[in-house]
């Protein structure tokens, strides 16, 4: 692999979501990464090569149900620079595979922990999924129109903003430090924690005064006319985002709007009139009409556009922004670095003298190997 981690080496215990999305990253930006599974029937292995979240990276079946199967993930943790799991609170200990167990067969070990709730408090072993945690945070309340429900963005605020890409983040912090220190140590990322510092921005406009603890009538929850989706003449939608005065006025001209006697933009008290006037412009024309008219403007004004389409946009096109690899369109290695540049591959389950291999290129020995086979411990 290339990239900025190139030479580092990361054991994955194999969950969803979160982790695979957080070990993911850290493959794309050339760490070695290992993703220890659950022993998979032969109907099921071609789950790394389906699930985009498995690319980048090798994964073997392990039975951690087995002291052999134990013994060979603490073993490879003496070769590895960080661990990543998403166990709830104690399951990881009770394996035999816990910070205390990994980190006493390798101190410099930095142990990344992905969770909803977190390694302590009174809610720690409770189950849950992202809508729940982000309800606790406060991060959902606020999503939605004013007089209805909160609506659930995806999974993008707990699994993957505040929970994977969080837990990437506190790893590779850990490992630059552990760079400097000689030490590892534990990474807590969970998911309520995250989720909450999504908003800080909020919580800095709550303190301003300048955000109501109602949904659906602040700057960015729908409730400016200039911050806002519209309908268009054919079923599509057109987003806009023109906060800043310029952009503000490119908007007005591109609706036909330059020189009318309007209110002033931050009038709050006309931003619903002001919204159904929008509204009634953006329905005379179809998305792709109105991305013709605001091509030739800075309105921050753009068409609505489903996955399927976005891949084709001239833009996200010749910015490579999605990739192909064995003839699915998926998104490509983000960030992007300018001189040891990350790559992504499609997934790979190895079984049989494929995964053998990879062992031994991880420094165990061929016949230790062969016995953990023969034992039942690998796939």
């Amino acid at each position: 692999m290339s990239g900025p981690l190139a030479g580092v080496r990361v054991i994955e215990l194999g969950g969803i979501g979160p982790v695979p999305y957080a070990s993911m990253l850290l493959a794309e930006a050339g760490a070695e990464v290992l993703r220890i599974t659950r022993p998979e029937s032969p109907a099921g292995r071609g789950t790394a090569g389906s699930d985009l979240l498995l690319r980048s990276r090798a994964s073997i079946g392990v039975d951690l149900k087995t002291d052999g199967g134990v013994g060979l993930v603490l073993e490879l943790i003496e070769r590895a620079d960080a661990l990543v799991e998403g166990f709830r609170p104690g399951v990881a200990e009770r394996m035999g595979l816990g910070p205390a167990e990994c980190r006493g067969r390798n101190p410099r070990l930095v142990f990344g922990r992905m969770t909803g709730w977190g390694q302590e408090g009174p809610w720690s072993g409770a189950a849950g999924h992202d809508i729940n945690y982000i309800a606790i945070a406060g991060a959902l309340w606020p999503i939605g129109r004013e007089g209805e429900r909160p609506v659930p963005p995806l999974n993008l605020v707990g699994d993957f903003g505040g929970g994977g890409m969080l837990l990437a983040f506190g790893v590779v912090s850990a490992l630059f430090e552990a760079g400097r220190s000689g030490n590892g140590q534990v990474v807590d990322a969970a998911m309520l924690d995250g989720a909450a510092s999504l908003i800080t921005m909020l919580f800095s406009l709550r303190a301003l005064g300048a955000w109501q603890d109602q949904r659906g009538v602040n700057l960015l929850d729908t409730g400016a006319h200039f911050y806002e989706v519209y309908d268009t003449a054919d079923g599509g939608y057109f987003a806009v985002g023109a906060i800043e005065a310029p952009f503000y006025a490119d908007l007005l001209k591109g609706l036909g709007l330059e020189g009318a006697e309007l209110p002033h933009q931050m009038d709050r008290a006309h931003w619903p009139e002001m919204k159904e006037r929008f509204a009634s412009i953006f329905r005379s024309k179809t998305r792709d009409e109105w991305a013709a008219v605001f091509g030739e403007l800075d309105a921050c004004a753009t068409p609505v556009l489903s996955p399927a389409e976005a891949p084709r946009h001239p833009h996200v096109s010749e910015r490579r922004t999605f990739v192909e690899i064995g003839g699915v369109v998926q998104p490509a290695p983000a960030p992007r670095f300018d001189r040891t540049p990350g790559e992504a591959t499609a997934g790979r389950y190895l079984t049989g003298d494929d995964a053998d291999a990879l062992l031994v290129s991880w420094g165990l020995e061929g016949a230790a190997v062969a016995s953990l086979r023969e034992g039942g411990s690998l796939a």
